[in-house]
């Protein structure tokens, strides 16, 4: 499971003048505020009337990523750098109003794998019409909408002259979060994994390392390093004991990469150049992964950033026959004097 903050954006769909649309997106907002800490999701409301987004005036295909206009390109990256929505939408003759519809239309690959729940509003039906209308073209777009709901009868939910929606519909809200918080993680891999370089497994994609995911690394660092300590005879190893606090401040400094497999963390390898050199370290591979290639692809990934360098270095333990025995294999030979600290330097000459 992903450990990033989730965005979500509540789109506030009506843009007719004094529409109930805002007082219902304020209510919404107000409501989940507690329920975002809990469930480390950040909401920004968006009123589609403020984006001034022209019906649909673009050349090309939304799927080509092609955008001519300027409200075209900052509507593309606002639900781009979304994890999810709420959509908060009325219901207008059996359907949803145009300007969702337009703003749906406008793109493609930023919908992708992302959840996204309903809070409908409205007379007979309470605007559930509109939802139903709505999920067709969504499902299009593989946005995945959200089972739970809200639907408010304008009548009901005004109280003495004000907009007060029953207790009944806030726990539907704090439902509908939920739901969503748990969906938008789950497709967390679907959505890296249209962003990222494919891997060497089906299933696999490799991203940069970014300090949100020092968890992970902290994981696989300890799940990795435990046969390094047995090889070695030793625990004083920095990739054993470092906190995720301290992986975090260090993948702010190297050029780490990682490889992912549905998900989860497999492997992974950093660098970091000093001149004309290229310092490579923390090539991992998950335990219950290798076998498979992945550390000669991880290993043949950092290497490229070599480009313009003399030489690649790299460290393991005296102990680790295997490892010397892999690097050999890969062109690296032993650099003396040999290391009295339990580690053998090894490099290999781009110069030649």
């Amino acid at each position: 499971m992903s450990t990033k903050r989730l965005r979500v954006l509540v789109l506030i769909c009506s843009t007719r003048p004094n529409a109930l649309g805002p007082a219902v997106g304020t209510w919404l907002t107000e409501t989940l505020a507690p329920s975002t800490h809990a469930l480390d999701v950040d909401l920004v409301p968006v009123a589609l009337g403020d984006l001034r987004l022209p019906f649909l005036d673009e050349e090309e295909h939304p799927s080509s990523g092609v955008y001519q206009h300027e409200h075209t390109r900052r509507w593309s990256e606002t639900v781009a750098a979304a994890d999810g929505f709420i959509v908060v939408t009325p219901e207008y003759n059996y359907g949803m109003p145009a300007a969702l519809k337009n703003a749906l239309d406008y793109l493609s690959a930023e919908w992708a794998w992302k959840p996204m729940g309903f809070v409908s509003y409205g007379n007979t039906s309470a605007g559930t019409r509109a939802v139903q209308h709505a999920k067709q073209v969504i499902s299009t777009l593989r946005l995945v909408p959200m089972g739970a709901t809200v639907a408010l009868r304008i009548a009901d939910a005004h109280q003495q002259g004000s907009f007060q929606p029953a207790a009944r519909h806030a726990e539907a809200a704090v439902g509908l979060l939920a739901e969503l918080a748990r969906v938008a993680h789950a497709l967390a891999p679907l959505r890296a994994h249209d962003r990222a370089t494919p891997g060497p497994l089906p299933g696999s994609y490799a991203k940069r390392l970014h300090p949100e995911d020092g968890p992970h690394v902290t994981v696989l660092q300890r799940c990795c390093w435990v046969d390094e300590a047995i090889a070695n005879n030793t625990l004083d190893l920095p990739a054993l004991h470092e906190t995720p606090a301290q992986v975090q401040e260090w993948l702010t400094q190297w050029d780490a990469t990682g490889l992912w497999h549905y998900g989860r963390l497999v492997g992974m390898v950093r660098t970091l150049r000093h001149g004309k050199e290229l310092h490579i370290g923390r090539l991992a591979v998950a335990p219950d992964a290798r076998g498979q290639g992945l550390g000669h692809w991880l290993l043949r990934t950092a290497e490229t950033r070599g480009q313009g360098c003399k030489r690649l270095l790299l460290t393991t333990g005296t102990g680790s026959n295997q490892n010397l025995a892999f690097y050999q294999r890969q062109g690296y030979a032993p650099l003396p004097p040999a290391s009295d600290n339990g580690e053998v330097s090894l490099g290999k000459d781009l110069t030649a």
